[in-house]
């Protein structure tokens, strides 16, 4: 008899004001929240161009007062 084969799935919830990523994984037998790069579970639906580079998530979401006809975000602050 074959060994038992290991599954993990990917979701991914794109929020209007905020977005996580979890994942299923076989070997522990449950779903695990991924943390952003800032270690935080959720990441705010934010994106914004500074005039050289994109910017995503928290450091979209922390400059949008000093740029905000440049930052895109799901709900009025």
């Amino acid at each position: 008899m074959a060994g038992r084969v290991e599954r993990t799935a990917i979701g991914i919830d794109l929020g209007t004001t905020y977005s996580c990523v979890a994942a299923w994984f076989d070997k522990h037998n449950r779903v695990e929240i991924i943390p952003n790069q800032q270690g935080n579970k959720i990441t705010p639906s934010c994106v914004a161009w500074d005039g050289m580079q994109m910017l995503v998530g928290e450091a979209a979401k922390n400059q949008i007062t000093r740029n905000p006809k440049n930052t895109v975000y799901g709900k009025l602050l």
